[in-house]
């Protein structure tokens, strides 16, 4: 079982939704008891683009109970060769409203709560306050950062994945259990920039092992990457996998848990 599965509000589940599931109830450790715990759940995805899209696509097919998706700004067309949530007759349109309008379309059970803003130091708490777990798909450290801070302080687990050219890394937070955002990464690093070398197949690898986390917290399922860094290079297919320690000296974590 997950070391630390968020709490949820388990609801038996409808004849159409055993039908839509069934695959995956046969996969052995989730079963009908995983899946209700999925439909009880709540999760954040910060950033449908992406990173997120795949995330948040993911979870609605797998029938996740309620998503909270923040993403701010308009479709543009540098958007379209990785954010599979946006669509080329939403150019100009806001990046939020299309997150919403294909997931639906997806999984029309699935309850949505859209933000139109990125998450920020000022509307990170509230907006985590609203979820179980949260998977941090947001490309600037001070967005990373902010969600950080609230996932300690409202002791929620949080998904880490980011990407870069064909390289991506990911790991899963729990608060005073394992390194948050801010032992590994203690400033924001001076030589990160908004704009840089993607494809969507990348982005969408690690964002499929994210939302895959993601369930594995939520319903106990399997080894979730507690305490672990996963890393790998789709440029020669190298993947590598090491163990990370919390710093007994951060800034963030450390003054809410000590060892």
């Amino acid at each position: 079982m997950a070391e630390h599965p968020p709490a949820t509000d388990p609801a038996p589940l409808t004849d159409a939704e055993r039908a839509t599931y069934e695959w995956q109830m046969w996969v052995p450790g989730f079963g009908e008891v995983g899946q209700e715990s999925l439909k009880g759940a709540s999760v954040l995805v910060s950033r449908c683009g992406g990173l997120g899209s795949v995330v948040a696509y993911e979870l609605a097919a797998a029938g996740i109970g309620k998503l909270v998706v923040a993403h701010a700004g308009n479709v543009k067309q540098s958007d379209l060769n990785r954010q599979l949530l946006m669509t080329h007759n939403w150019l100009g349109k806001p990046r939020i409203e299309s997150v919403e309008r294909r997931l639906k379309e997806l999984n029309p059970r699935l309850e949505i709560v859209p933000y139109a803003e990125n998450l920020n130091e000022e509307n990170a708490a509230g907006i985590v306050e609203q979820v179980d777990l949260i998977v941090d798909c947001a490309p600037l450290f001070n967005e990373r950062f902010a969600m950080n801070r609230q996932a300690v302080l409202q002791n929620k687990p949080i998904i880490e994945c980011a990407m870069y050219d064909l390289e991506a890394q990911i790991t899963t937070i729990i608060p005073g259990k394992t390194p948050c955002l801010a032992c590994l990464h203690p400033v924001d690093p001076p030589q990160w920039k908004r704009e840089f070398p993607v494809f969507g197949a990348v982005s969408g690898t690690v964002g499929c092992m994210a939302a895959m986390e993601a369930i594995k917290v939520i319903s106990g399922l399997g080894e979730p990457l507690y305490s672990q860094m996963l890393a790998f290079d789709l440029r020669d297919m190298t993947f590598r996998k090491w163990s990370i320690s919390r710093d007994k000296n951060c800034n963030i974590c450390s003054r809410l848990f000590a060892d």
